[in-house]
């Protein structure tokens, strides 16, 4: 689990940094398009995997028999 964090949080630097040279450096149409593709996304979905709820230890076993309580 720790490996993928630290993978979540490189992504998100990376994307990050990508964006906002993006916003400030006058790059090429191709080059904006595709880190609006790619790097948007990204950081959206490292973001979101970083600040996922972790069950707390009582409700472990709870999530392992029923993951989806929805509706």
């Amino acid at each position: 689990m720790d490996s993928q964090k630290s993978i979540c949080i490189l992504l998100l630097v990376l994307s990050t940094i990508a964006i906002l040279a993006c916003l400030v450096i006058d790059f090429q149409a191709w080059i904006v398009y595709t880190v609006a593709i790619f790097g948007i996304p990204l950081w959206i979905l490292s973001l979101g995997l970083l600040t996922m709820a972790k069950p707390k230890p009582e409700d472990v076993e709870e999530r392992v028999k029923e993951p989806f309580t929805g509706y």
